[in-house]
């Protein structure tokens, strides 16, 4: 029964809970980059675009938002445990976690405040038209934030992935308690959020028109976080 009676068991449940809702939520956010906005640019997929948004999307979207806010609250709990285990938040193990949970924060921020909103433009906006009415001169735009914002994510994903799996598996990186660190991870994860939320069709969101340029933009945030973490160990 030491799953339920030790620090340890609870930080166990924690992991596999987070495990669990980040790989539905991940998941569907791969699913919205990778394969429903190509099929949506398609000749098919425009014709099945106003069905699928009525239909389809609102049940993603669901397991979308929920997944992203149960991987927050699992995050969490495995940041308390590890506190209460005494690991400081400047050993190097929470430093790669808390860089990975910063991106991940900003992800569910996303989800919540950005994505979720623009998104109901867009539902509402396909019901009224399906039922003959007129469209909502703002749904173009909120789809177009709704993309950027989910282009972000998944350009964070990379990095965010990349610092969970190294807390525990890869060693020697900064010590969390140099403020030099954070202000540069701060700075640079700071620039890619407010690129997400800028206008879109914006210049510097080039990058995140494309599926491979989001991916090249994700491998390149997480190869510099990490020499700056070697630099500054």
């Amino acid at each position: 029964m030491d799953i339920i009676t030790t620090a340890e068991g609870y930080a166990f449940l924690f992991r596999w809970l987070h495990f669990l809702a980040g790989i539905t939520w991940i998941g569907v956010l791969y699913y919205f980059n990778f394969i429903q906005t190509p099929f949506f640019g398609s000749e098919l997929g425009g014709q099945a675009k106003g069905v699928m948004t009525r239909g389809l999307v609102p049940n993603a979207l669901w397991w979308f938002r929920w997944g992203a806010m149960f991987t927050l609250l699992s995050g969490l709990g495995i940041i308390a445990v590890r506190l209460h285990q005494g690991i400081g938040l400047g050993d190097p193990y929470m430093t790669k976690i808390l860089t990975g949970a910063l991106m991940g924060t900003l992800m569910w921020f996303n989800v919540w405040f950005i994505i979720w909103p623009a998104q109901k433009i867009v539902i509402a906006n396909a019901e009224t038209v399906a039922g003959g009415g007129e469209a909502n001169p703002a749904a173009a735009g909120a789809g177009g934030r709704a993309g950027m914002a989910s282009r972000t994510n998944t350009l964070f994903s990379i990095p965010m992935l990349f610092f969970m799996a190294a807390a525990s598996h890869l060693t020697g990186y900064a010590d969390g308690s140099d403020p030099l660190y954070w202000v540069v991870v701060l700075g640079l994860v700071g620039l890619v959020e407010v690129n997400g939320l800028i206008g879109p069709g914006a210049s510097t969101q080039k990058m995140l028109t494309t599926v491979s340029g989001t991916i090249h933009a994700g491998l390149g945030l997480t190869v510099v976080l990490y020499i700056w973490g070697q630099i500054v160990f």
